[in-house]
């Protein structure tokens, strides 16, 4: 019977001597075709470039490969998704809990919260807790479910209409902004205000020179209006 023993299977394309097969479509550096070649040329011409031999389809008959630096474009490729995680949008469902009863200024507290995640792109899941007698009164979470909808309409919309739950009443509100649209709006305001910041701190490097500038300003003058005085002093009276 048979049994797979081995580790991870390799990703990676095979490059160099690592390619087995007796000729290849070749690629130049620029992209250009060379055409079909002799895998013992196109070796050849990866030593004279300086460059590696890189399989790009290996599924092709023949297979492509392309001349490139191997370490560089895996560098770049790394480089690019990395940058794509970090732009990659995740779906987050936050959650926020009520009361039926809830006071005024906890409902604005938690309607707070709803805002900010909203404008963050988020869903948001609102459960409203029934205890005791509170359960024969659906009606008042719903209408709690309703005014907090309506509150909140211009940032998100009611993805999951009311429905009870056991004790619970849930609905869910989605965003009217994507995930991917906050978070570049984010990056934005982040740099606007690093920049505002960068701009306040010049300024008031600068602020110092100038005072330094008004204060000397006075004093040169002085000293020009003291040597007219003593030159119309030293001046011999020519009147009869």
């Amino acid at each position: 019977m048979w049994c797979y023993r081995g580790g991870s299977i390799s990703t990676e394309p095979r490059i160099n001597d690592r390619i087995r097969v007796p000729e290849v479509r070749l690629v130049g550096p620029s992209g250009e075709q060379v055409g079909i070649v002799p895998l013992a040329k196109a070796l050849e011409l990866a030593q004279e470039y300086d460059l590696d031999l890189v399989e790009v389809a290996a599924s092709a008959r023949p297979p492509v490969c392309k001349l490139m630096d191997y370490g560089k474009f895996k560098y770049e490729s790394a480089m690019k998704a990395r940058e794509a995680r970090k732009n990659q949008a995740h779906t987050v469902i936050k959650e926020m809990k009520l009361r039926p009863k809830i006071d005024p200024h906890d409902y604005d507290t938690k309607k707070g919260h709803v805002v900010r995640f909203l404008k963050q792109g988020d869903k948001v899941k609102i459960t409203i807790m029934f205890r005791g007698r509170e359960q024969s009164r659906p009606e008042l979470g719903y209408r709690l479910l309703q005014r907090l909808a309506s509150d909140v309409e211009d940032l998100g919309f009611i993805e999951s209409n009311p429905k009870q739950d056991g004790r619970n009443m849930i609905m869910v509100l989605g965003p009217h902004k994507k995930k991917t649209e906050a978070m570049a709006e984010a990056r934005e305001a982040q740099a606007a205000r690093k920049a505002e910041r960068q701009g306040v701190a010049v300024t008031e490097g600068e602020a110092p020179q100038d005072a330094d500038a008004e204060v000397e300003a006075p004093a040169a003058v002085e000293a020009t209006e003291a040597a007219a005085d003593e030159a119309s002093a030293e001046e011999p009276n020519t009147e009869a």
